[in-house]
C-alpha cells in the first residue's frame, strides 16, 4: 500500500468516527429531550390530578347543588316553591303544623302509634293539617335517605293528598321504616316497593318515573329549608304547633292520650 493510499484511508476512518460522535450526540441530546418533556408532563398531570382532586373535593353535592335550582312544586301545594302543604277540609277553623323528618325514629313511632287519629280528625274537620320536613338527619348520619324520600312524598302529593298521607303512614310503619343508622330511604327502587303497599301508588308509572327522575329533588330542598327557617323555633322532630305554640311543651306526644290533650287544648286557646 502506498503512502498516499494509507493517509486516505486513515482519514476517512477519522470522518467516519466523527460523523458517528456527531449521530451519537444527537441522540443522547434527543434523549434527553425526551426525558425533560416526560418529567415535565409528569409534573403537569400530577398537578393537574391534584388541581382535579381539589375541584371534585369542593364540588357541592348532587343534593346541595339544587339549593338554587328551578322547583317543579307537586300539585296540590301552595306558598313560595310549593313549599305549603295544608291537608284537611276548609271548614276547619285551625291549623297544625307537624314538623318531621323522614328517617326520624320518633317520627315513625309517632305515625304507627297516632297517625290514625290524626287523620281522623283531618276527615272529621277538627283541624287542619301543614306538613313540614326537614331533612337535618342525612347530615348527622351521613346519607341522602331523608331528601330522596322527601321527593318521592312529593311525588305522591301529586297524586292526591290521600296518596300522600297514606304513603307517609307506609314509609313510617314497622315494616318499612329503617333503623336511623340504615339509608333504605336513599334507594329509589326502595320507595317505590313501599309505594306498592298503597293503593293509588302501586304500580302507578307517573308516580314513578317521578322518583327516578327526581322531579321533585329540587322542591324536596326547598322544603327542607323551610324547615331550617322556620320562625316556630322548632329544631326537632316529630314536633306540633298551633297558632304559633308548640304544644305540651316541648313534650314529646307518642300516645292518643296526650295527642289528644295537647290539641284539645290548643284548639280552646
Amino acid at each position: 500500500m502506498s503512502k498516499r493510499n494509507s493517509q486516505s484511508a486513515k482519514t476517512a476512518a477519522r470522518e467516519r468516527l466523527r460523523q458517528e460522535r456527531e449521530r451519537q450526540a444527537k441522540r443522547d441530546r434527543a434523549r434527553r429531550q425526551v426525558i425533560v418533556a416526560a418529567s415535565v408532563v409528569g409534573v403537569l398531570a400530577a398537578a393537574g390530578g391534584i388541581g382535579y382532586a381539589v375541584v371534585q373535593m369542593n364540588k357541592p353535592s348532587y343534593w346541595e347543588g339544587l339549593k338554587d335550582a328551578s322547583v317543579v312544586a307537586p300539585a296540590n301545594t301552595t306558598g313560595t316553591k310549593g313549599t305549603t302543604v295544608v291537608i284537611g277540609k276548609d271548614s276547619a277553623k285551625k291549623t297544625l303544623k307537624i314538623y318531621e323528618d323522614p328517617r326520624c325514629p320518633v317520627c315513625a313511632q309517632f305515625e304507627q302509634v297516632v297517625g290514625s287519629t290524626v287523620k281522623k280528625d283531618i276527615d272529621d274537620g277538627k283541624f287542619k293539617l301543614q306538613f313540614i320536613s326537614g331533612t337535618f338527619l342525612d347530615a348527622h348520619d351521613n346519607g341522602t335517605g331523608s331528601k330522596n324520600a322527601l321527593s318521592a312524598l312529593g311525588a305522591a302529593l301529586n297524586v292526591s293528598p290521600e296518596a300522600f298521607l297514606d304513603y307517609k303512614t307506609a314509609l313510617y310503619s314497622a315494616k318499612w321504616h329503617p333503623d336511623e343508622q340504615t339509608d333504605k330511604f336513599k334507594d329509589d327502587s326502595y320507595l317505590i316497593k313501599v309505594a306498592d303497599t298503597v293503593p293509588a301508588l302501586k304500580n302507578n308509572t307517573k308516580f314513578q318515573d317521578a322518583v327516578k327522575k327526581g322531579t321533585y329533588d329540587a322542591w324536596a330542598m326547598a322544603m327542607s329549608k323551610t324547615f331550617d327557617d322556620n320562625k316556630d323555633g322548632v329544631t326537632g322532630t316529630p314536633s306540633f304547633v298551633m297558632d304559633g305554640k308548640k304544644l305540651s311543651d316541648g313534650k314529646v306526644l307518642l300516645t292518643v292520650a296526650d295527642f289528644n290533650s295537647a290539641v284539645d287544648a290548643a284548639l280552646k286557646g
